[in-house]
């Protein structure tokens, strides 16, 4: 099994759940993906990509 370098500290991944991402409408629950952040009556939706995780 290849190790994953962690993206927050020096150190190898151990899976501690800190990087993972949270709710932009609600901090307290973990991201989903259910896009009721980018929810718009506009006929475009633009979404920013901040960074790419790779496992």
């Amino acid at each position: 099994m290849k190790e994953i370098k962690c993206v927050k500290y020096d150190r190898i991944c151990i899976d501690c759940g800190e990087c993972d991402e949270f709710c932009d409408l609600n901090p307290e629950k973990k991201c989903d993906s259910c896009g009721k952040c980018i929810s718009t009556d506009k006929n475009y939706k633009i979404i920013k990509i901040t960074k790419i995780i790779e496992k």
